[in-house]
């Protein structure tokens, strides 16, 4: 019964095909006779492969006798070629052509089982066919990751190479810095060594000059002692003389009655050798020598003279209450007794110590001015300034010092000690010296490390404090609260924090010049509250933009020499009254550097705005609306011409207030700029437009 019901699905399959063909023939035959001759021309009509080979025919099974039909049935034929060879007996195996009018002719077994063979070899070469293609896709496939693997180990084994390369580079780079720095550490300690024994060869040698002018002194010194004596010696005799002449003269006029004229009372003697001090004066032989000859021939106008000199070195000389022996080449402190001095200068000289009994003659000192001598911390008795009630002003500058002097007087109102070489403050350094207003340290060896937070605790009214060129890294804490002003110029001062200017609420000027301040370094509430900060100078540091938060009472703004390449919008609009002071020369502004905005704030304040040396290419907007501007300075830009609007207002009605103009080398062609462009210059001398580069 299975059999039956396959052999009948088989039938049916076949039939239905058939019918499809023919109706599809029948189309294209309804659609036109060119496209069928086209194809019979072409080799590809019925019964013909594309490929020019013969077209198998179809086929159709007609049921023999005696094999049922039973229509509707739909099962597909799934059996091997077997099951059709068992029932080719009882079927009729016609084929079936493309044209309904050719006639059929049915097929014999040995037919069908050639077109199945040649069916199931198409079928073989076509799996053929795809097996190769997809071998011939894997090996391709397989070629290009070898490739591609290939190209990866090339690129790899270049980078390694090139890696390598650069290690090595790098390493003897390295080698060679090594190189370089230890051969300048060689250098530099062979020239500390050099220095060194140079150093000690000449304090050697200085130590036996002056052992050898102290003997040449005390031998003058001795010679000076007879030569007074002897000076003494002739003045009493004179004195002698003159009364001896005198009492005669009575006598021999006959007044026999009277008794001789005592001799005048003689007046107490001036002082003319001060009070000894162990040192030596710096008189020279040949000098008594001529003040003996002298008094020989002149008596007692002479001795006036000596008076007066005071047993003074040479080079020294007194006017009304000053004595000055600058440059006199002194080696120790001169002895001196004049009560009514004032001032002494003996700046320029090679004295090396003060002695503790060295303001014992001169103790109304009011200024001392002992600059650029050879002063050490050794050197200076720790009583020798001590006695000296009238003090107002001590200068130490140039000199050898390590500390801040002690038992300095508390009536000192002024101290100087700049370049010499202070390693440090304690909080003891200025005790006393409450009533201190100037104090200067600049050139030493001073920093945040070795500067103690009380040590400028007991200046009350200290107002002037300069720093300058020690090795801060960072402003120092513990400033006074009377500061004034501030001058921390060429140092190494980094950043400035929000608490350091917290306690100086009168600070007025303050300089930071020559560091290394960046704007993003600057605290924003460092300084902005302060109602009395006027002026700030960072010139020379490192900054790239106007800094923001600048004080609201500032004034004077000094930016020179820096890397600012923009002045953002608003930076000066909160500040009150308004900048009148701006300085951004040898900058790097450029054309895009300065945004409409960037001078709000200071239209009606600007006096003088000076923005040469940069890099604009036109006059910045928002110059022609400050009307109080007096001086603009736009020289050696790169500006190439002035428009109407650009630096004056034609629309301001007031007085013109530009008293200076500078636009010398730019590019500006001076035939090409409108009458009207200056009219806000109070005079055209005043506007300076020549030379002007060439294009």
């Amino acid at each position: 019964m299975r059999w039956w019901l396959v052999v009948a699905s088989l039938w049916l399959l076949v039939v239905l095909t058939v019918s499809d063909d023919q109706a599809k023939i029948r189309h294209r035959n309804q659609d036109g006779e060119i496209r069928r001759g086209k194809r019979k021309r072409d080799g590809q009509g019925p019964g013909r492969a594309r490929a020019g080979h013969s077209r198998p025919p179809k086929i159709r099974l007609v049921p023999g006798p005696g094999i049922p039909v039973v229509p509707g049935e739909n099962t597909l034929f799934m059996e091997s070629y077997k099951n059709l060879q068992e029932q080719h007996s009882s079927y009729n195996v016609i084929p079936v052509g493309n044209d309904p009018g050719e006639p059929v002719s049915p097929l014999t077994q040995e037919e069908i089982q050639r077109i199945l063979w040649r069916e199931e070899e198409e079928h073989r070469e076509e799996e053929e066919r795809l097996r190769k293609k997809d071998e011939a896709r894997k090996k391709r496939r397989k070629q290009r990751k070898e490739q591609a693997e290939k190209q990866r180990k090339i690129v790899e084994e270049r980078r390694r190479e090139e890696e390598e390369a650069l290690r090595r580079q790098v390493e003897k780079e390295e080698e060679e810095w090594r190189r370089v720095m230890e051969e300048e550490r060689r250098r530099q300690v062979e020239k500390m060594r050099q220095e060194e024994e140079d150093r000690k060869r000449k304090e050697a040698a200085e130590r036996e000059a002056r052992e050898k002018e102290r003997k040449l002194e005390e031998e003058r010194w001795r010679q000076e002692e007879m030569l007074r004596k002897e000076l003494l010696a002739l003045v009493e005799e004179e004195e002698e003389e003159e009364q001896q002449e005198e009492v005669e003269e009575a006598w021999l006029r006959g007044d026999v009655f009277e008794m001789p004229p005592k001799g005048p009372e003689e007046p107490e003697k001036p002082d003319l050798f001060p009070a000894p001090i162990p040192r030596p004066p710096a008189a020279t032989e040949d000098e008594l020598k001529e003040m003996v000859a002298e008094v020989e021939e002149e008596g007692e106008e002479r001795e006036v003279l000596v008076v007066n000199r005071g047993g003074l070195p040479p080079g020294c000389y007194i006017s009304d209450v000053t004595l000055t022996c600058e440059n006199a080449k002194l080696i120790y402190f001169p002895p001196l007794a004049i009560p009514e001095l004032r001032s002494l200068s003996l700046e320029d000289n090679n004295i090396s110590s003060i002695p503790e009994e060295a303001f014992n003659g001169i103790p109304n000192l009011e200024w001392i001015n002992l600059k650029k001598n050879k002063l050490t911390s050794a050197g200076i008795d720790a009583k020798a300034f001590k006695g000296l009630k009238m003090l107002r002003r001590l200068y130490l500058d140039g000199n050898l010092l390590e500390a801040v002097p002690a038992n300095l007087p508390p009536t000192l109102q002024e101290l100087k000690i700049s370049e010499n070489r202070l390693r440090g403050i304690n909080k003891h350094s200025f005790q006393d010296l409450s009533s201190l207003v100037i104090l200067e340290l600049e050139g030493n060896l001073l920093s945040e490390g070795n500067v103690d937070p009380l040590s400028f605790t007991p200046l009350k009214q200290l107002s002037y404090l300069r720093l300058g060129r020690n090795h801060f890294r960072t402003i120092p804490q513990g400033l006074p609260i009377s500061l004034l002003e501030l001058y921390l110029e060429n140092n190494l001062i980094e950043e400035i924090s929000e608490t350091v200017f917290n306690q100086t609420h009168s600070l007025n000027v303050v300089s930071l010049r020559h560091n290394r301040l960046e704007e993003n370094r600057i605290a924003p509430l460092a300084w902005i509250n302060h109602r009395n900060l006027e002026s700030i100078d960072l010139s020379h540091n490192h900054l790239y933009l106007v800094p923001s938060y600048l004080p609201r009472s500032l004034v004077h703004l000094v930016l020179v020499g820096n890397n600012i390449e923009r002045i953002p919008g608003f930076v000066f609009a909160h500040m009150d009254p308004g900048l009148e002071y701006l300085y951004l020369s040898y900058n790097k502004l450029d054309g895009e550097a300065i945004e409409p905005e960037s001078f709000f704030g200071s239209y009606q304040s600007m006096v003088e705005l000076c923005l040469d040396h940069n890099q604009l290419v036109s006059v910045p907007s928002g110059i022609n609306e400050m009307t109080n501007l007096h001086f603009l300075r736009l020289n050696n830009n790169m500006i190439r011409s002035i428009s109407d609007e650009g630096i004056c207002d034609p629309n301001h009605s007031g007085d013109t207030t530009l008293v200076a103009l500078r636009l010398e080398n730019n590019y500006i062609d001076p035939q090409k700029i409108s009458p009207t462009a200056f009219s806000c210059v109070r005079s055209s001398s005043s506007v300076v437009l020549k030379p002007q580069k060439t294009k």
